[in-house]
């Protein structure tokens, strides 16, 4: 079986036209020859050459032709299938909740450096070959940290210095809900910002929300039928507990009165319903094993993989095409006929030799 062909720089073959039409002209002028040469013979008993008259025979500019349509397919790049190395790979973003409730301290030490060392071993499990991974962290608002990526130094090192509580400031109102719904639709974003930059790829994908599920807010059914269009799997991590805890008081000044705790419990029954609509499963830190829901949700993910993905290498041939018209040049100038002509030849088609090799 003949390995598949392609050119890496097709527009050089219109060149091609060039010896094409050479070679029609050659053909019409071997034929010219071949009459005037019958004709001769029948009226001279002196032998009449076939030759041009401007230079060298018709075997010279056959092999000349050639050369030069051999150096236009050098030019074009061919290159020749080497190999073909199918993978199955697999896409995690992983959305993790940093409204305030993931302060409460019924998760050891608390519910968000709980998720984090979670995050952290899911990644350790990860082969980073053919899977990535992407962070992004939300609460009212979404914040997108680490674009998808084979690296496991770019989410570590962010992971790093990450701090021991959320990043999204206390005093302020957008950390005291939790808007699912944006975070989908931002994590839908994080993979059409990835197929625009690098193209499509065949990976399966799969959301990994981390949550106590307190104070949801948001459409979160549209933006779950949105991640069913792109076949997104979502898979919901519940962190806390049901009998919950106390979010940390904000500080106030000595004039103020200072509020009522509030309390704060896991919302398992809303997590599981977000999980089951998005396709995927919930798992709940503490109940099961960190190592077994981190090691369930890569074999999930990678066995829903829709195909391969196809990595092909290709040889360059262009060499061969270079070599072929340098020694066209040099055997085309054994056909010369005229021995005056024959040094100047070989010296042009050395030149021609060292233009092409270098």
């Amino acid at each position: 079986m003949i390995p598949p062909l392609r050119f890496e720089e097709p527009l050089y073959l219109w060149l091609l036209l060039a010896p094409a039409v050479l070679a029609v002209l050659w053909v019409w002028q071997l034929q010219r020859r071949r009459r005037d040469t019958r004709m001769a013979h029948r009226h001279r008993t002196v032998p009449v050459r076939e030759q041009f008259a401007f230079a060298g025979g018709l075997w010279f500019w056959l092999c000349l032709v050639l050369a030069i349509g051999s150096l236009v397919l050098a030019l074009a790049r061919p290159q020749v299938l080497a190999s073909v190395t199918q993978n199955a790979g697999a896409d995690f973003i992983i959305l993790q909740d940093g409204s305030t409730s993931m302060r409460v301290s019924d998760a050891r030490p608390d519910r968000w450096q709980r998720s984090v060392s979670w995050i952290r071993m899911f990644a350790e499990l990860l082969s980073w070959q053919d899977q990535r991974i992407a962070l992004a962290l939300f609460a009212h608002r979404t914040a997108p940290q680490v674009r998808l990526t084979k690296d496991p130094n770019a989410l570590f090192f962010f992971l790093d210095h990450l701090g021991d509580e959320p990043p999204f400031r206390l005093e302020a109102d957008t950390s005291w809900d939790t808007n699912i719904e944006e975070s989908l639709y931002w994590g839908v974003k994080m993979f059409e910002r990835d197929e625009e930059l690098y193209g499509v790829r065949l990976n399966s994908k799969a959301f990994i929300v981390i949550s106590d599920g307190q104070d949801w807010s948001g459409d979160v059914e549209e933006a779950l039928k949105l991640t069913r269009m792109h076949d997104i799997r979502v898979y919901v991590v519940g962190v806390g507990s049901t009998a919950g805890g106390f979010i940390p008081q904000l500080p106030t000044s000595i004039y103020a009165e200072p509020e009522d705790p509030i309390h704060s419990a896991l919302d398992r029954r809303s997590l599981r319903a977000i999980a089951e609509a998005g396709g995927g499963e919930y798992y709940e830190l503490g109940v099961d094993s960190d190592q077994d829901i981190a090691l369930r949700i890569i074999t999930d993910v990678q066995r829903r993989a829709q195909a391969t993905q196809r990595e092909e290498t290709f040889t360059e041939l262009y060499w061969f095409f270079l070599a072929t018209a340098a020694g066209l040049v040099c055997i085309g100038t054994v056909f010369v006929a005229e021995r005056t002509q024959l040094w100047w030849q070989i010296a042009a088609a050395g030149g021609l030799v060292v233009w092409l090799l270098f």
